[in-house]
């Protein structure tokens, strides 16, 4: 039986029309080397204080290093750098100085080793706080330490991932009541 109208649609895309959050950098730094890694797999958990989940596959260079130090930074991009975020998830850290390669600014942060992104207009400086999905999903749960934004890039656009090389810019904003703070 199918739906009238509708087309089946493939599982392995459905992630395309639930991605929910910005495309967001995240960095790291381990024995002294930092990286840095595209991610768009993240959720809000908590407000206060902020917890995200965030997946980061083993197979990316940043997991061991997430892993063995249990901080890192989590940077929003301005729609603006779109072209050296996709660059910065195209390869890979173990052969090559992401910051480096694609002009990125690294900023010493105050509660974590990992650098926070002058570029970015958001940089959040977080600890992991669970990682009892990391074996199984490859998610960590990270607690934001310490917050900043670039008021002068306040409200700035932001990429979102809709798979096969396709994002969205942030469009239109609209208000409605509601009765969430």
């Amino acid at each position: 039986m199918s739906a009238k109208g509708m087309r089946e649609l493939p599982l392995a895309e459905v992630y395309r029309t639930l991605e929910p959050g910005p495309v967001v950098l995240l960095s790291t730094s381990r024995r002294g080397r930092a990286n840095i890694m595209t991610m768009s797999w993240h959720m809000m958990v908590d407000f206060e204080p902020p917890t995200i989940a965030c997946v980061v596959s083993r197979a990316d260079y940043s997991h061991a290093a997430l892993r063995a130090t249990k901080e890192c930074v989590v940077a929003i991009p301005p729609a603006e750098l779109a072209s050296a975020v996709v660059g910065v998830g195209n390869c890979s850290g173990r052969d090559v100085d992401k910051f480096d390669a694609f002009h990125l600014t690294r900023v010493a942060a105050e509660r974590v080793a990992a650098p926070l992104v002058a570029e970015c207009f958001v940089n959040l400086e977080c600890r992991v706080v669970d990682t009892r999905l990391v074996n199984k999903f490859d998610i960590f749960v990270l607690q934001a330490l310490k917050a900043w934004i670039d008021p002068a890039r306040e409200g700035a656009k932001t990429i979102h991932h809709r798979g096969f090389g396709e994002f969205v810019v942030d469009g239109e904003t609209i208000r409605l009541k509601s009765k969430m703070p």
